[in-house]
């Protein structure tokens, strides 16, 4: 791990110790409140067979992952960020959480078969990643989906990532780009949209 290029999310965490828990504490807050907090899972889930599998890209404390498992699908979830992986296994149990850079993503080599049926990267993921690793990140994505799997991203404008490069860089990794949303509830995209969702499949 020597060498590796750390995140936004750990130059975040690196300068304020306490924000991973805030973070934490802010999803338990209004999930108690009653907030939709899983608008991204069903989406995932109404693309999905029951049972089928799903790798949570950037997982956080399993917000996604946790829901998509009660639902009845197969999930691992990774996160580099190991304090919102122990709220993932306290808050969610059920799902693989595992403790991981995405960008150096090897989960053949945790016994973990590298076929799912979506991969979902919600929460501005892909704004936290260090951008000489976002093409990886994507590639990674590419080479872990099942045949027919799909990639779902989800990401605001504004935040260090140009929508224009990230489906450039999504096409160099393997990516081919089939839908794209302004929301996760299904609002087209648009030239004036400040969000987008992006439903990938592989490249062949």
């Amino acid at each position: 791990m020597s060498g590796r290029t750390p995140s936004h999310w750990e130059e975040l965490t690196a300068a304020d110790p306490a924000h991973s828990t805030w973070y934490v504490e802010r999803f338990r807050r209004l999930a108690a409140e009653g907030a939709d907090i899983v608008g991204e899972a069903r989406l995932i889930d109404a693309m999905l067979d029951r049972g089928s599998r799903v790798l949570d890209a950037g997982c956080g404390p399993g917000r996604v992952g946790g829901y998509l498992h009660r639902a009845g699908h197969v999930v691992v979830g990774v996160d580099v960020d190991p304090v919102l992986i122990a709220a993932a296994e306290h808050d969610h149990p059920g799902p693989t959480w595992i403790v991981g850079d995405l960008a150096e993503l090897d989960l053949p080599a945790r016994n973990i078969t590298a076929d799912f049926d979506v991969i979902v990267c919600a929460g501005n993921v892909m704004t936290f990643l260090a951008p000489s690793t976002r093409e990886a990140v994507l590639a990674g994505f590419a080479r872990n989906l099942a045949s027919g799997g799909r990639v779902v991203t989800g990401f605001g404008a504004d935040r260090g990532y140009e929508f224009p490069q990230f489906l450039t860089d999504a096409e160099n990794a393997g990516l081919t780009v089939d839908l794209q949303l302004s929301t996760w509830d299904l609002r087209p995209f648009t030239d004036q949209s400040d969000f987008l969702v992006a439903v990938f499949s592989r490249a062949e």
